[in-house]
């Protein structure tokens, strides 16, 4: 069965559930509704979405029928005309979809955001986005080597979900930032073009370790500098010891994202004609006949999404938002 599955150019090349009628039946009974309802298009082969195609790609990717409302969401985010999947999916860029988990929901289907959170041995974690990642495969027709235009990729592709660690943040998490009730979970899905550590095992001060942050943000080859024209975005995952660090020194969310857009800026001289220049879209603000114009690497504070998330230790991380995407947020209708 799993030759068969990959003959037909059906996975990701891992082992996948045989998507049999009765758990793909098990897996929208949640929903007690009509499998045909069409979610949503993908514009890259003008494929519909139904909530069964959503269920076969979910069963084949491991979830349990709890996990499903999580899953549904997410396709909801990626369909979102901003989000621009189909650019997303097929750029030589090797952008990918990272689905971010808040509310009960997180704790509930055991969504980990501390220790570890981003790599593999939570099975929610793996699975919810692995389903995302097939359904755009095999519903969207983005295959390797065939829409999927992508240079080298990212082993993210294969899945990325995790949640915030609300219980270890010194801040409201992000869906009640957003003005959704403690009682709500929602995903934000965000089109990423890699994940960017960052070590601060020594500075005390969140200024300081904000410093550090933005010193990892600078550099020519980093695409976001060339695009902000085009509404990229970051999401700076903090550490809780880092976000410790700056709650106690009096640093809100707000803060850290004015902190970012005012010092992740690089001189316009050191980004012309290297890079991505050729394909710069800078707004009419950005005086390109000054060397010294500092170029933000988001247009907006807004466009810096914050969360916490990870377990012990001093390491923070930033995602790279790809140029022609925008964050999407939504609402999990039905909880388990």
């Amino acid at each position: 069965m799993q030759d068969y599955c990959w003959q037909q150019g059906w996975t990701d090349g891992l082992p996948v559930v045989p998507a049999t009628e009765d758990l793909v039946r098990r897996m929208m009974h949640v929903y007690g509704e009509d499998p045909g309802r069409v979610l949503g298009v993908i514009p890259s082969g003008i494929a519909r979405v139904t909530l069964e195609k959503v269920a076969i790609n979910a069963v084949m990717a491991g979830c349990r029928p709890e996990h499903f409302p999580v899953v549904v969401a997410a396709v909801e985010a990626v369909l979102q005309d901003e989000f621009n999947l189909a650019g997303v999916s097929s750029t030589t860029g090797g952008a990918t979809p990272v689905v971010i988990v808040n509310g009960p929901i997180a704790e509930k289907l055991e969504i980990n955001g501390d220790v570890a959170c981003f790599g593999p041995g939570f099975r929610a974690n793996a699975t919810i986005g692995r389903a995302l990642r097939l359904l755009i495969r095999n519903v969207g027709g983005l295959i390797p080597g065939e829409m999927d235009k992508a240079t080298l990729a990212s082993p993210e592709r294969y899945t990325f979900c995790f949640a915030e660690n609300e219980e270890r943040s010194p801040w409201e998490p992000r869906h009640l930032e957003l003005g959704y009730s403690p009682n709500s979970s929602i995903v934000t899905v965000a089109g990423i073009r890699g994940v960017y550590p960052v070590m601060e095992t020594t500075v005390p001060t969140g200024a300081e370790v904000l410093t550090t942050i933005v010193g990892t943000m600078t550099g020519v080859g980093i695409s976001n500098y060339y695009q902000i024209g085009t509404g990229t975005q970051i999401v700076l995952v903090i550490c809780p010891e880092h976000a410790a660090d700056m709650a106690g020194s009096g640093l809100t969310k707000a803060d850290v994202r004015e902190f970012i857009f005012q010092n992740a800026r690089m001189p316009l001289g050191q980004l012309k004609g290297v890079a991505h220049y050729g394909n710069r879209n800078w707004p009419s603000w950005i005086d390109e006949n000054d060397p010294d114009e500092r170029v933000p690497i988001v247009a907006s504070p807004d466009d810096i999404v914050v969360v916490v998330a990870g377990g012990d230790g001093r390491h923070s991380a930033w995602l790279a938002g790809w140029g022609v995407t925008r964050i999407v947020t939504k609402e999990i209708g039905l909880t388990p």
